[in-house]
């Protein structure tokens, strides 16, 4: 007998929540079968995976640190996203962002901090959103592929942020060494109980974003674009300056990211800025569905498995690789669970026509 996938027309929270569930206890099941072949115990494992994110005080702080960027960008991405224009741009954005806080931190180390850091925050969310602003020009006026156009962006930051770091941006004192001078002291952003101020940066942008997105007329705009270009032009929204000013929030959200992990986490500027948050913010995004506070649930999560990924690597001498490949399988189930949420599995039925009867 013939099956074959079809769309879900709808589907019910309960039933929603059942499919995620089943997928996360296959990626559990299957990572015990891998981590049995390490001859290791699972429970100890994922015990330990637990404990090495929210273990000690210390751990629960380096999850928030790590839960931080990956909020914010996705929160810039799902603005993109929810109006179908494929942001895959955010590590570019990230460190343009991060190298428009740092001319300044840089060119102004003497100036106070209630003046150095708030301007910093502004060139970075202006760096990061003019970066993102040109894939959506090209986009707005001749259709170009925003895909592609994001994604090579990505390189020329990388390549620009690394010529300043083997060239004139080059620390002298640094014995020859490839580095960016540190920021002062006034260009560090503050702690607030015991975390960097971003943790609060990233709730604040949690609730703004949803009011944006549900309350708002650009946020309602953004979602019928995102559903038909034509019912977009029907109801008189100019589509072009839409996308323009919707990719200059989302870049700017994520040159934000860039302005906090370059002043509170590396407190300078490198070709490492990003570490991978541009693509990494993508998944929660999805997993999210765009949803602000749903993005909250799932970066913590994510942030989580990293966190615990990088523990039982000392806690049982597993390579970095093994980590990675159990991140990757429980990644690789909750994600499938996507599409299971979307389409369900039918008998496709095959006409056969009856013998001695004409088919009509």
């Amino acid at each position: 007998m013939l099956y074959k996938f079809v769309k879900r027309s709808e589907i019910t929270q309960r039933k929603s929540i059942e499919i995620r569930t089943v997928a996360i206890l296959l990626a559990l099941l299957v990572s015990a079968l891998f981590i049995l072949i390490l001859d290791l115990n699972p429970l100890e494992v994922y015990l330990a995976m637990i404990k090495g994110a929210f273990g000690s005080s210390y751990r629960i702080k380096q999850t928030i640190i790590n839960t931080i960027p990956l909020v914010i960008t996705s929160l810039g991405i799902a603005i993109a996203f929810k109006m179908k224009f494929w942001n895959i741009g955010a590590e570019g954005q990230i460190m343009m962002g991060a190298f428009a806080a740092s001319f300044f931190a840089l060119r102004f180390p003497e100036l106070p901090p209630f003046l150095l850091l708030p301007l910093m925050m502004v060139a970075g969310i202006i760096g990061g959103g003019l970066w993102a602003v040109i894939p959506a020009f090209f986009k707005a006026q001749w259709e170009t592929n925003e895909t592609i156009v994001t994604l090579m962006m990505n390189y020329i930051a990388l390549k620009w942020v690394t010529y300043l770091q083997y060239g004139p941006w080059r620390d002298q004192k640094a014995l020859g060494f490839p580095k960016i001078p540190n920021f002062s002291e006034n260009a560090i952003l503050p702690n607030v109980f015991g975390v960097h101020i971003g943790w609060i940066f990233a709730l604040v942008l949690i609730v703004l974003t949803y009011i944006f997105m549900n309350h708002s007329k650009l946020g309602f705009e953004i979602a019928v674009l995102g559903e038909s270009d034509n019912t977009a032009r029907y109801a008189g929204i100019n589509i072009k300056k839409t996308i323009v000013i919707a990719l200059l929030i989302s870049g700017g959200l994520s040159g934000l990211t860039g302005v906090i992990q370059a002043s509170a986490v590396s407190n300078t500027l490198n070709v490492e800025i990003s570490g991978g948050i541009g693509y990494t913010a993508i998944i929660t995004t999805w997993l999210g569905s765009l949803s602000a506070p749903l993005i909250l649930l799932v970066s913590i999560l994510f942030a989580a498995l990293i966190q615990g990924g990088s523990f039982i690597q000392t806690a049982f001498g597993i390579p970095e690789a093994a980590a990675l490949i159990l991140e990757g399988m429980i990644l690789f189930f909750v994600l499938g669970s996507e599409f299971f949420v979307k389409y369900k599995l039918v008998k496709n039925v095959v006409y056969q026509p009856v013998a001695g009867k004409e088919e009509v």
